[in-house]
């Protein structure tokens, strides 16, 4: 059976752009006979809140996207991840390394502007690790590997994980458990099957994809879809109001939404009204676009499709 999933950050309010993951994940495993885990990953407790998660929900229901299984909070996961965290204890190592320190470095950057960590604090001795004072995350040592997979959406891809990507975090300074580790543990003890997420996720699957060879566990299919962006070329931010699901409530009924969602991601030919449950009846992977999706400006303003264009290709 497909498992597909839903797992958002209660960082903020939902935009239309993670109305359009959540969308798309549900109807690919509806249209198949399959079930949806919903999970909150709210692991970053400064920028989490409670608020933020009943409202998600909350826009989920209006959408009409339910979910099979409520997976437990990340925030309660700890035991799994330090459990996770043991069995990998022969490649992973403590880091000292300040993020002053990080950006003043002479490393290699990738294209979004991560640091590609060099090893600094990989053959440290024990009595180097002992002088430190600063509270160490952990990192994991990654071999000179390149990791390949297809794509369900964008096609075959592939990594070098030591070249572009570098050791990278797996329990931040703080002990709490860095992303990274805690999707793909969780993913796995979910039965997740298929993951549907945003497009500027996809350089991560295959770091995700080896960590699960690490783990002995069995990896899921990926569909990394387009970025909806803002006219300016932004990607929509929750921290920005951009296409804010709650504002868009109070203008619009859900099937416009949906519908929009449809037609803006090439499901249908034109925008009109849909049902969640009408989309799985037809819904299909060969006819989603593969590229990221600028707004024309005054699409979300004028709340209907008036005559000329209103949505174009971005560059891939």
């Amino acid at each position: 059976m497909i498992v597909g999933r839903f797992a958002p950050s209660p960082s903020g309010y939902m935009h239309l752009g993670n109305a359009s993951t959540a969308l798309l994940a549900w109807a690919s495993a509806k249209s198949r006979g399959g079930r949806i885990v919903l999970r909150v990953e709210d692991l970053d407790p400064a920028r989490s809140r409670a608020a933020y998660t009943e409202a998600i929900l909350d826009d989920l229901r209006w959408l009409g996207l339910d979910w099979d299984i409520r997976a437990e909070d990340q925030s309660r996961r700890g035991a799994a991840y330090r459990e996770a965290l043991d069995r990998l204890k022969e490649i992973v190592y403590p880091c000292y390394c300040s993020r002053d320190e990080l950006r003043a470095a002479s490393a290699p950057h990738a294209s979004d502007g991560r640091v590609i960590y060099a090893g600094t604090c990989r053959g440290l001795t024990e009595a180097q690790r002992m002088a430190r004072t600063k509270p160490p995350c952990l990192r994991i040592a990654v071999p000179d590997r390149e990791i390949a997979f297809v794509d369900g959406l964008q096609g075959p891809y592939a990594l070098s994980l030591r070249r572009e990507w570098g050791d990278f975090i797996v329990r931040r300074a703080d002990g709490v458990a860095a992303y990274q580790l805690a999707v793909v543990v969780d993913d796995a003890a979910n039965g997740v099957t298929e993951v549907v997420r945003g497009r500027d996720l996809l350089s991560s699957a295959p770091v995700q994809i080896w960590l699960y060879e690490q783990l002995g566990l069995t990896p899921p299919a990926f569909y990394h879809t387009p970025m909806l962006l803002a006219p300016d070329g932004r990607r929509l931010s929750k921290r920005d109001s951009d296409c804010c699901l709650k504002d868009m409530r109070k203008r619009w009924p859900p099937e416009k939404v949906i519908g929009l969602i449809a037609w803006l991601y090439g499901l249908i030919d034109r925008w009109e009204p849909v049902s969640a449950r009408e989309l799985a009846g037809i819904f299909s992977w060969d006819r989603v676009r593969r590229g990221d999706i600028r707004l024309a400006p005054g699409l979300i303003e004028a709340g209907l499709a008036p005559a000329g264009r209103h949505v174009e290709d971005a560059e891939e």
